[in-house]
C-alpha cells in the first residue's frame, strides 16, 4: 500500500467517524410527490407539493397551486411529532402575505392547513402521486376527430360559452370559458393545429391536468412556461414557434408520466417525465383518465384540428 492510498483511507475513516457513511440520508415518510386538494371558499382546487432532501438534513420542494407555475420552497421543517410547515412568496394570487402550510402524515394521507394570501385559513388534504405504467411499444386504436369541423358536439364550456365555429374553425375572439372534452383518454397521440394573434396566450391540458403552453414565443429563449413547455416544469430545448396569425401545429404522445412533443416538425421535448400538474388543472387525480382541454380564459385563439389517437387497453 503507497503512503497516499494510505492517508487517503485514514481521511475517509475520519469523515464517517464525523458525520457517518458519506452518501447517507435519513429519509422521511413524507418526502415524495403528493396530490393535493385544497377545499377553498367551497371550491376543492387541485394542488401538487414535492418534498424531498437536499443534503444531509435539510427538506426542501416545490408547490404548485390552484393557478400558475411550480415554485420553490427554500425549506420545509418537520418538528420531533411529524408536524411540517412551510411557505412561499405569492405568484399570481392576490394579497401581498406569504401563504402558509402546515401539514402531517395521517397514515398514508397529508392533511393540513393554509393561510392564503389575504390571512383566510382552509383545510387541504394530499395522497401519494401513483407511478404510471410505461408501454414502449404500445397498440394504437383508431384516431378520433374530437372537434368535427361542424359545431361543439363533445365539447363543453365551464362558464359562460364564447367559443363557436365558422368556416370549420374552432374559435375563442375573447377571454372567456376554457373548453372540455366529454370524453376521457389515458395515453394517446395527439395532433393539433392551432392560431393566435400577436401576444396570444393558450394552452392545451393533457388529461385536463397538464398544460402544455401555447404562446406567441417566436424570438425569445426556451423556457418552462413559453411556447411548448408543459409548463412550469418541462423546458423545450429550442424555441419552435411561429410567426403569429399562421397555423401552428404540435404533435404530443403521452404514454405513462412521459411526454413528446413535436412542434411545426421539430422535436423540442423528448420522452421527458412530467412531475405533477399544473396549475389551472381540472382534478388533481393523476391515476385516473381525463379530458382534454383548451383554454379559453387568456386571449383569442384558433383550432383547425384536434384529432386524438387513444392506445388500445
Amino acid at each position: 500500500m503507497t503512503k497516499r492510498l494510505y492517508l487517503r483511507i485514514i481521511w475517509i475513516a475520519g469523515l464517517f467517524l464525523l458525520f457517518g457513511p458519506l452518501d447517507a440520508q435519513d429519509t422521511n415518510e413524507i418526502e415524495g410527490r403528493w396530490d393535493l386538494t385544497v377545499e377553498k371558499d367551497g371550491k376543492s382546487l387541485p394542488s401538487w407539493l414535492e418534498i424531498k432532501h437536499s443534503g444531509r438534513g435539510t427538506l426542501v420542494g416545490r408547490f404548485v397551486y390552484a393557478m400558475g407555475s411550480a415554485r420553490p420552497i427554500s425549506v420545509i421543517k418537520v418538528d420531533d411529532k411529524g408536524n411540517f410547515r412551510f411557505s412561499i412568496p405569492p405568484q399570481w394570487e392576490g394579497g401581498s402575505e406569504d401563504m402558509i402550510f402546515t401539514g402531517r402524515l395521517d397514515e398514508e394521507q397529508l392533511t393540513g392547513s393554509m393561510i392564503y394570501t389575504d390571512g383566510s385559513v382552509s383545510s387541504w388534504t394530499g395522497k401519494k402521486a401513483p407511478k404510471l405504467s410505461y408501454n414502449s411499444n404500445p397498440k394504437w386504436g383508431t384516431p378520433i376527430d374530437v372537434f368535427n369541423g361542424k359545431d361543439l358536439t363533445g365539447w363543453y364550456a365551464t362558464g359562460e360559452n364564447q367559443w363557436f365555429v365558422k368556416d370549420g374553425i374552432l374559435t375563442s375572439p375573447k377571454p372567456g370559458a376554457n373548453l372540455v372534452t366529454n370524453q376521457k383518454f389515458t395515453d394517446f397521440k395527439l395532433e393539433a393545429e392551432f392560431r393566435y394573434p400577436e401576444n396570444g396566450n393558450s394552452g392545451i391540458y393533457l388529461r385536463g391536468r397538464h398544460e402544455v403552453q401555447i404562446e406567441d414565443g417566436k424570438g425569445r429563449e426556451p423556457s418552462d412556461i413559453h411556447f411548448g413547455a408543459i409548463y412550469g416544469f418541462l423546458t423545450p430545448n429550442e424555441m419552435a414557434a411561429g410567426d403569429a396569425g399562421t397555423w401552428q401545429r404540435y404533435e404530443i404522445t403521452l404514454i405513462g408520466q412521459r411526454v413528446t412533443i413535436v412542434a411545426n416538425g421539430k422535436s423540442i421535448i423528448t420522452d421527458q417525465a412530467i412531475p405533477g400538474i399544473t396549475g389551472g388543472a381540472l382534478d388533481s387525480d393523476e391515476g385516473a383518465p381525463g379530458s382534454m382541454f383548451i383554454q379559453g380564459d387568456h386571449g383569442p385563439v384558433e383550432f383547425r384540428k384536434f384529432v386524438v389517437t387513444p392506445v388500445l387497453d
